[in-house]
């Protein structure tokens, strides 16, 4: 939870650590919202000024909650990029998956632009780009402009599209594991996609195929 004091209370929302856990900073992602009670605040912050930040972090996107694959799905829009952008940089993900790949769904080009930030930083790292190599594929769409990649994650999925434009095998339950954060709509489309091939979603109690993060700042 992050947030200001506003006329004397706490205003807190729930937001992703965009960091690696190996960081000494804390990187949040976020949307500006102009009327929003806390973004559009927070878009007017300046250095020094003080920032409230709960010393408890909870979140659904965790490894120990996924069966075992070579394969990882990460399956973003928006603003859902945030904890991918952390997974991605987490070197204990390439010791469990062969092959990670981060898929970033927006309504313009211009919001692709932290994700690729993010990805172009991991591969330019001096320790992890050694580690990641080519195992990390990016694959960034939009679907209200023209770009090299167009649509929506589900048509893209459920079609195989995403895969063949990566030069990969198709969605198969038998390596493939999931995280999905995005907005309500893709993840209700998401999550019935993958359970009608299959897929169960994970806890911690029970490892599954796939995890919903669903504290999402967007909703």
């Amino acid at each position: 939870m992050i947030g200001l004091m506003v006329e004397g209370r706490p205003l807190l929302r729930a937001y992703s650590l965009a960091n690696a856990v190996h960081e000494d900073v804390l990187e949040f992602f976020s949307i500006k919202v102009q009327n929003g009670p806390l973004t559009s605040r927070l878009q007017n912050i300046q250095p020094g000024d003080e920032l409230l930040v709960g010393s408890k972090s909870t979140g659904t996107l965790v490894a120990d909650s996924l069966l075992p694959g070579r394969r990882l799905l990460l399956l973003s829009t928006g603003t859902g990029l945030a904890p991918f952008a952390s997974v991605i940089k987490d070197p204990e993900i390439y010791d469990l998956f062969d092959k990670v790949i981060l898929a970033h769904g927006c309504r313009h080009v211009a919001e692709l632009a932290y994700g690729e930030k993010i990805v172009s930083d991991v591969l330019s790292d001096e320790i992890l780009s050694e580690m990641v190599g080519d195992r990390l594929a990016y694959y960034p769409t939009v679907t209200r402009e023209p770009y090299r990649h167009q649509g929506r994650l589900t048509d893209l999925l459920a079609s195989d599209k995403l895969f063949a434009d990566l030069g990969l095998d198709g969605l198969d339950i038998a390596t493939d594991r999931v995280m999905l954060c995005g907005s309500p709509d893709m993840l209700k489309d998401l999550r019935i996609l993958l359970e009608e091939r299959g897929f169960e979603e994970g806890s911690h109690s029970k490892p599954g195929h796939f995890v919903i993060e669903r504290a999402f700042v967007e909703r």
